[in-house]
């Protein structure tokens, strides 16, 4: 049933999932999925690499398509290899993504040593603080209960509806910072380098916000279903 819903199947080129949405360069790499594959088929890039291929098309497919609510794709998922993913979207938010905004930032608007200059960047690093702190407690707690789950143990103090509930979305603050840099700007700072961090902190929030319906609709209930199961298997 879930074939024919599917917008990519195995049998596609993995090339051409890239001409169609150059996005998913990032699902990609985030399941250590390397370039260079010439005209092979997603099943053999995935199976060159050890990777799960239902899961990979599970997650393309829902940052594609948005399949938020889709019966069975939970059932479809390696619990593994989606937390390896979410695990290697963290380290590109926080390694990479947000340092390089900050740069740019500096870049942009450091000639012109004001105040509006100086809460630009108070705001960016609060905001970069909120992420770190927000994706930490995932690794800490939730990852480190997933892990024990699948190994067959079941913790009495948490369960993964806790997440959901303090799955707060990091949103709000970076359109504040946004609205600040459009509408106080300072006069010398350098447009085309504070245009470049502006589209990058709009590409950073879609991403962060697909980041988070990707924990929400795929990860939590394929964790509800193994927690039932677990349940289940105690009686």
């Amino acid at each position: 049933m879930m074939d024919k819903l599917q917008k990519y199947k195995p049998t596609d080129k993995m090339i051409d999932l890239i001409g169609d949405n150059y996005s998913l360069l990032q699902v990609m790499s985030r399941f250590g999925l390397s370039l260079g594959f010439g005209d092979k088929t997603v099943k053999e890039v995935c199976e060159m690499n050890n990777v799960d291929c239902q899961t990979f098309l599970v997650v393309v497919n829902f940052m594609a398509e948005g399949f938020s609510r889709m019966d069975g794709s939970a059932d479809d998922i390696s619990i593994p290899a989606l937390v390896d993913y979410l695990r290697q979207a963290h380290i590109y938010f926080l390694d990479y993504c947000l340092p390089a905004i900050r740069r740019k930032l500096i870049e942009a608007i450091d000639c012109s040593q004001d105040d509006v200059s100086f809460l630009i960047l108070k705001f960016f690093d609060g905001y970069m603080r909120e992420v770190r702190k927000h994706m930490e407690y995932e690794e800490k707690t939730v990852f480190k209960y997933v892990d024990t789950l699948i190994h067959g143990n079941a913790p009495k103090n948490y369960q993964i509806s806790t997440f959901s509930k303090h799955h707060d979305q990091v949103g709000e603050r970076l359109t504040e910072l946004k609205n600040i840099i459009i509408k106080y700007c300072p006069a010398k700072a350098n447009t085309n380098v504070l245009n470049a961090a502006l589209f990058d902190i709009y590409a950073c929030e879609e991403g962060l916000e697909s980041h988070c319906k990707v924990e929400d609709y795929l990860f939590v209930p394929a964790i509800l279903k193994l927690e039932r199961r677990m349940r289940e298997n105690e009686k």
